[in-house]
């Protein structure tokens, strides 16, 4: 974004809240000239400084840099889709998303956002899928090795490893359906499960 529209928004979010500028400056944290010339257009506030305003005006960074990015929530739903691809096999759903978010980054408003709780989701859920099969090939290779005998009554039942497959694969499949109609409505995605990796 060019700096005249950063700064048209900067001011026009610190006029919405009845900040004058060197109120912004206190709330910020920064100097009353940082606030003067990001507002004047000759400097644009990255890392730091975008972090430092946008919590001075208590908004996300996003909301100060995709104001006038292109609203695209079909993109939004079809990148959410997208993740589906773990059906033929697991690390695609984590890299056919990837690949959109970076090819359409910073282009389109809110893709950030969707894009890490999308990537989050898919890869708690490897994580969770590999450390299963990694636990039940574990858990019969110690069995096999405390025992004299080599007797199939002493591996675990198969169907506990199948069963934990099969109900991760629901769990994935209804949820990027159901995120997926939500983007498509204009909503944000709602992944209750992941773990934040991407922030």
């Amino acid at each position: 974004m060019k700096n005249s529209k950063i700064s048209e928004r900067v001011t026009e979010l610190r006029n919405r809240k009845g900040f004058s500028q060197e109120v912004l400056a206190e709330e910020s944290g920064l100097s009353l000239r940082t606030i003067q010339r990001i507002e004047n257009g000759e400097t644009t506030p990255r890392g730091d400084t975008l972090q430092r305003i946008a919590k001075g005006l208590s908004v996300t960074s996003e909301e100060i840099i995709d104001w006038k990015l292109e609203k695209n929530d079909s993109y939004l739903a079809m990148l959410n889709t997208s993740a589906l691809s773990f059906l033929i096999f697991p690390l695609l759903g984590i890299l056919i998303p990837l690949v959109m978010w970076i090819s359409q980054k910073n282009k389109i408003h809110g893709i950030d956002r969707s894009s890490r709780k999308i990537l989050n989701f898919q890869i708690t859920w490897s994580l969770v899928l590999f450390l299963s099969i990694i636990g039940y090939i574990g858990g019969n290779f110690y069995r096999v090795n405390q025992s004299s005998l080599i007797s199939p009554s002493l591996l675990i039942n198969p169907l506990y490893l199948w069963g934990t497959i099969v109900l991760l694969y629901f769990i994935n499949l209804v949820l990027v359906v159901i995120n997926s109609v939500r983007l498509k409505s204009g909503k944000n995605v709602s992944y209750f499960l992941g773990i934040p990796f991407l922030k």
